[in-house]
């Protein structure tokens, strides 16, 4: 099973992030651009939480809030799991799973590495499988 270094040596490192007292509507035109669902939330090089679509639909479309008028922190997860380098693919599923999120911040040595989707993690399983299914053919084909 690959570890998490090596999903992230084939994705890429790069972090998106915002400030918490960011404009939601800002940091949802930043999701935007750049094509995915969810931002760390930096207080300088420190991750105070996630902010993702799922918590802009739940705490500010089903609230009738603003997003021009509510500030990230006010509806981000604060409550942030994240992973090393060295943690594998089935592990970062189960943390997943058990505390249903779907991004993971990556530490190593305390430094941002870098964030795994849930989609990355499927992907990686997926590609892993298939591998496993050409190897078994290749060696019942002898």
């Amino acid at each position: 099973m690959r570890t998490v270094n090596q999903l992230l040596e084939e994705k890429g490192h790069d972090v998106v992030s915002v400030a918490p007292d960011a404009t939601v509507i800002d940091a949802l035109r930043l999701m935007a651009e750049r094509g995915i669902g969810a931002l760390l939330v930096l207080d300088g090089t420190k991750i105070a939480g996630v902010m993702s679509e799922r918590d802009y639909a739940r705490k500010v479309i089903l609230h009738d809030r603003s997003s021009a008028d509510t500030r990230v922190s006010e509806i981000m997860s604060s409550e942030v799991h994240t992973v090393t380098p060295d943690d594998t693919v089935n592990a970062c599923m189960l943390l997943m799973t058990q505390r249903r999120i779907r991004h993971l911040p990556v530490l190593d040595g305390g430094q941002i590495a870098g964030v795994l989707s849930i989609g990355d993690l499927v992907k990686a399983v997926i590609a892993d499988q298939q591998e496993e299914i050409s190897q078994l053919q290749q060696y019942i084909a002898g």
